[in-house]
């Protein structure tokens, strides 16, 4: 049997997400961007302030931001808290190698979010954040990730079956090793990423090398691929896993 929504509680997350996107924000502004009864808005912020999540910007006009309490809650699954913790030396290393931004990314829905990570110390660089969303399609994540995924999982992630483009770049990382796009999702941006995998051989994360594409060009492509495939199966739990199909036993 089906199970009736609650609308008031997506409400409530809805505003607590753009809140988190476009704070300070007033409650006009958030109606706005919900396209909701103003009413409705200030019942749910109301709600969110007093629970603690939301309080009152400090400067007028009344506007609302995050309060402190998000960090109390800002845990990851114990699993994920350890590959965050294994992954830091890694991204280090492989930004000393590279010279370019690394990152750690794992699925959140239909997106990728970004845990953990290492920026270049180039002066032009790639500039990312923990908590950036990262969407699936042509991105460098998308593209080392979903391949390892069935098609139903590739779809819900996508938000449609994967069209023939994307199986021919799903074919081109098994082949590889490693996702690749360049100026694919940001001109003059390219991204060379490889799966991490769990003890159960299902991909749990992706780990991304990024950067100019005038430095990471195409003649370096599968040199960083590489890179980034062997510390990716370094952070894996079952074994070597650069290529699923051909894995080898870990040593």
């Amino acid at each position: 049997m089906a199970v009736k929504r609650s609308q008031s509680a997506s409400r409530v997350l809805s505003i607590f997400e753009l809140v988190s996107a476009h704070q300070p924000i007033g409650v006009s502004a958030l109606a706005k961007l919900l396209d909701d009864d103003r009413s409705a808005v200030q019942r749910a912020v109301a709600t969110l302030a007093d629970a603690g999540w939301i309080r009152l910007a400090p400067e007028p006009p009344v506007r609302w931001e995050l309060s402190a309490h998000i960090f109390t809650m800002a845990h990851l699954p114990d699993s994920m808290t350890d590959l965050r913790q294994r992954a830091r030396p890694v991204l280090e290393s492989l930004r000393e190698q590279t010279g370019e931004t690394v990152f750690l990314a794992i699925p959140d829905q239909s997106r990728f979010v970004i845990i953990e990570s290492a920026d270049s110390l180039h002066t032009l660089r790639m500039a990312l954040r923990v908590g950036q969303v990262i969407g699936p399609r042509e991105s460098a994540t998308g593209r080392a990730f979903l391949p390892y995924l069935d098609a139903q999982r590739q779809a819900a992630m996508l938000g449609h079956a994967p069209d023939a483009k994307d199986l021919t770049e799903f074919a081109a990382t098994r082949e590889r090793g490693y996702g690749l796009s360049a100026g694919d999702v940001m001109p003059g941006a390219t991204n060379l990423a490889a799966a991490i995998f769990g003890a159960n051989a299902e991909p749990i994360a992706a780990l991304v090398v990024s950067g100019p594409s005038d430095r990471l060009t195409p003649g370096r492509h599968d040199e960083i691929g590489e890179l980034v495939s062997s510390h990716a199966a370094a952070l894996s739990r079952s074994g070597s896993i650069v290529r699923p199909e051909r894995a080898v036993a870990a040593e």
